[in-house]
């Protein structure tokens, strides 16, 4: 990571030259390069080619810096959840929804997904984030519960362990897959839905 300072025209008076978004994607690569208790506000000023003062001029430290990412990711997930590509789709679909867009929302927020798969509960931010983690896992697990009951997915499996394989998939593209590559991101969510989907489908004329 370069430590060529951010320049970003953002029309505030006084404070030219960056703001912080600025600030949070320097932090937040950062943190996922040397960990977030391995970084420093001395680092992240020296990336951002600032003082440390006038890093506190819009964030109170690293900690916030690190809330405002997590916060980021969980946000764009969790919008996921509560969109409805038809008003009478069903479970089985909303459920292949999820997963699609949850890829495409990876790609987009690729460096914020990592960093909130990464936290461990180390302080009351990781924590917070961890406990919203679980609830979205709830929230898929319900989603593959009602999509078993309709028929459209295996009823014998525990629809909790069906929503960790599945994003424990989705989440295991942080380790390889590079928005900027020759694999765009429509291809990759389509590919992982229809594989997943076909190891899940409910045999003809099985019902739970």
């Amino acid at each position: 990571m370069s430590s060529t300072p951010v320049h970003r025209n953002t029309g505030r008076v006084g404070r030219p030259g960056y703001d912080r978004d600025s600030l949070l994607e320097v932090a937040v690569a950062a943190f996922n390069e040397r960990g977030y208790d391995g970084t420093g506000m001395e680092e992240l000023a020296k990336r951002l080619g600032l003082s440390k003062s006038s890093i506190y001029h819009h964030v109170s430290g690293k900690e916030e810096l690190l809330g405002l990412a997590l916060g980021r990711a969980l946000d764009a997930l969790f919008a996921v959840l509560d969109e409805i590509p038809e008003p009478d789709t069903s479970a089985t679909a909303r459920l292949e929804h999820v997963v699609h867009r949850s890829v495409e929302v990876l790609a987009a927020e690729l460096p914020y997904v990592t960093l909130l798969l990464r936290v461990r509960g180390n302080s009351a931010v990781e924590r917070r984030a961890l406990d919203k983690r679980r609830e979205f896992d709830r929230r898929v697990a319900e989603l593959v519960t009602r999509a078993a009951a309709e028929g459209g997915v295996r009823a014998d499996v525990d629809p909790h362990l069906t929503s960790r394989l599945l994003f424990g998939t989705v989440n295991s593209l942080v380790e390889w897959y590079r928005p900027d590559g020759d694999l765009p991101v429509s291809a990759l969510a389509g590919a992982l839905t229809t594989v997943l989907f076909d190891g899940l489908r409910a045999a003809p004329g099985r019902r739970p």
